[in-house]
């Protein structure tokens, strides 16, 4: 497809998509277009059977969120950002989170507002050492959206997450990473080499198992421990019966290394 404000570059012989949020001018902030392509974007990544994702910013930041430039403050006709949401930021971080593969965000610079939690809606975060996430939401007078209220508490405490949201500072690649929020944090320049060796590496792995790992791991934080006991049976029951548990198994037992299909 054309993409510009979305760039879709996919790597034929590992199956990793590359997904750049491409409108460096405005720190690849959000219009209702770039919606639209990000969107028919995944239905590319899907349709093409992609084994990982990585999803990057062009330029010196990851996203900056909504690009209220895009939006209409007419008195009387202003747009109504629970629209806005509805519409498009909530059905993103939907499709982020049930992706069956892995999905990696490389995050280059700053991620602001939806930004930094379309982020964190990703799988993996992996942060360049200049990169910074900004909860920029009550410096405008709203609430953190796109999960933003669900993913901080979950990842570094309520008391973290309050700061965050009710100051709107600004949380440096490094204290990010001591905090957990994200996964690792590297030299500006090695960002892209880094995401990619990391996406080439989770393609190889079976993909079924992957999309199981991802729903246990969501859903015991809503189930009691008995009933993640039985889900965890259940998807083994299930992934059993696969090929690539055979295949690993064999794989194992032979000494070798899998070579998992994704069935």
């Amino acid at each position: 497809m054309a993409n510009e404000a979305i760039r879709v570059v996919t790597d034929s012989t590992s199956r990793v998509v590359t997904i750049t949020l491409n409108r460096p001018d405005k720190l690849n902030s959000f219009t209702r277009a770039m919606h639209e392509e990000l969107a028919a974007a995944l239905d590319e990544v899907e349709a093409a059977g992609a084994r990982a994702l990585v999803i990057t910013g062009a330029g010196r930041g990851f996203c900056a969120g909504q690009d209220l430039a895009d939006l209409d403050f007419t008195p009387g006709a202003m747009t109504d950002p629970g629209d806005v949401i509805d519409r498009q930021f909530n059905p993103l971080i939907r499709r982020i989170q049930s992706l069956p593969l892995p999905v990696i965000a490389a995050v280059n610079g700053t991620a602001a507002g939806a930004g930094a939690n379309l982020a964190l809606a990703c799988d993996i975060v992996l942060a360049s050492r200049s990169a910074s996430f900004i909860q920029a939401f009550v410096k405008i007078g709203l609430v953190p959206d796109s999960g933003g209220t669900w993913f901080l508490p979950r990842r570094v405490g309520m008391a973290r997450a309050l700061g965050l949201a009710l100051t709107g500072d600004k949380l440096s690649a490094e204290k990010a990473e001591s905090w957990g929020l994200v996964w690792q944090v590297v030299d500006d320049e090695a960002l892209p080499a880094t995401a990619s060796k990391l996406a080439m590496q989770l393609a190889q792995q079976p993909t079924q198992a992957i999309a199981a790992i991802k729903l246990a791991m969501r859903t015991s934080m809503t189930q009691t421990l008995d009933e993640q006991l039985d889900l965890e049976r259940d998807l083994q029951r299930k992934l059993g019966a696969s090929h690539d548990y055979a295949e690993g198994v064999r794989a194992f037992v032979e000494k070798r290394t899998p070579h998992f299909e994704g069935r």
